[in-house]
């Protein structure tokens, strides 16, 4: 049997039947998601929920490859990610700590030598970013584990999206022949679909900001490990478009909050998954739809690595425009309904 399906197997597993213990411990813990006015479930959910996927990824990851220099640091970084997840999920740290803690997280990776040495130049060859290596690994790892942290707003969507484009990664490091960022993303896609079993619509546990940092941040990692090892010039377009739909969701939140004059970092409810809801599809619904667009985008991004480089950039560009129209057509681009203060979250649930 093939190391990455003995990973994904126990990752699967793992997190599937941790879930429960976890579950209880919130509970006893005191990390409840209380409802309100704004959020969609009627009752305290427990959260912190992202323990059992971490539980699942670490016990595959040490059951089947050898634990090298650079899997030691991505695990020892995610588990810093970990902690101020689960900080967050009891006491709410401010914005500024918690970044703090992902610029911690991220330099780790870049102690472990894993960062990004050059970008992707599609209409040539690789550009080396020499002494900016350092702040574009941050700013890389950073700024895919808020992505994911703030597509976490219904039933399943993160943990879903999550597990889409960690197999489209798989897929491609299989095809490339990567055989470490193949084991870990397959560690990952059975970390997050066991979750998922328990999260998804009626949710029993919310994986909270514990497990959508953690998603972001071992996807950011792998990202990284895989153009380290890979000669192609498409390596870091793949994790992109395979996370296109979190990723473009978030630009879009930028646009939207800085043409209306509002301060970029304001929580608002103008988010994809808040738009199809108020367009009247159910929770189940707007999730399932938004699987769909991330397959779509992951059978795109596995598509990249079979044309040239200039048609990769052609598709990359209408992935782009088709995004734009269907934003533009369903309001995400306009501010539909206000800022939500800043005490409260940007999450639905």
């Amino acid at each position: 049997m093939q190391t990455y399906v003995v990973a994904f197997a126990v990752a699967l597993a793992a997190a599937y039947l941790i879930t429960p213990h976890v579950k209880d411990l919130a509970i006893k813990a005191g990390a409840l998601d209380a409802p309100d006015a704004r959020k969609v479930h009627k009752t305290p959910i427990p959260r912190m929920g992202g323990l059992a996927i971490y539980f699942g990824f670490v016990l595959a990851v040490l059951s089947s490859m050898h634990v090298s220099r650079e899997i030691c640091g991505l695990l020892l970084g995610g588990t810093v990610i970990l902690a101020v997840g689960i900080i967050d999920d009891l006491k709410q740290l401010s914005a500024k700590v918690k970044l703090l803690g992902q610029i911690t997280a991220a330099g780790i990776l870049v102690l472990f030598n894993i960062r990004i040495d050059w970008i992707t130049n599609p209409f040539g060859d690789m550009l080396y970013v020499d002494y900016l290596s350092v702040p574009l690994t941050i700013l890389w790892v950073v700024g895919l584990t808020n992505t994911v942290n703030l597509i976490d707003g219904l039933d399943g969507l993160a943990a879903g999206v999550s597990t889409i484009a960690s197999i489209t990664i798989l897929l491609v490091a299989l095809e490339q022949n990567f055989w470490t960022v193949a084991i870990l993303t397959a560690a990952l896609a059975g970390s997050a679909l066991g979750f998922l079993q328990h999260n998804f619509n009626p949710a029993k546990i919310f994986m909270g900001d514990t497990g959508s940092m953690f998603l972001g941040y071992i996807l950011a990692a792998v990202s990284i490990l895989g153009a380290v090892k890979s000669a192609t010039t498409i390596a870091l377009v793949v994790p992109i478009v395979a996370l296109g739909l979190p990723i473009m969701d978030t630009a879009f939140a930028i646009i939207r909050r800085y043409t209306s004059g509002r301060p970029i970092f304001k929580p608002d409810k103008g988010h994809l998954h808040h738009r199809l809801l108020a367009m009247g599809l159910s929770q189940k619904q707007a999730v399932l739809l938004m699987y769909v667009i991330s397959s779509c985008l992951g059978v795109s991004a596995i598509a990249l690595t079979a044309v040239s480089e200039i048609y990769a950039a052609l598709i990359l560009l209408i992935i782009v425009i088709v995004a734009f129209i269907g934003a533009k057509k369903i309001g995400v681009l306009k501010n539909n309904d206000g800022v939500i203060p800043e005490s409260e979250s940007v999450k639905t649930h």
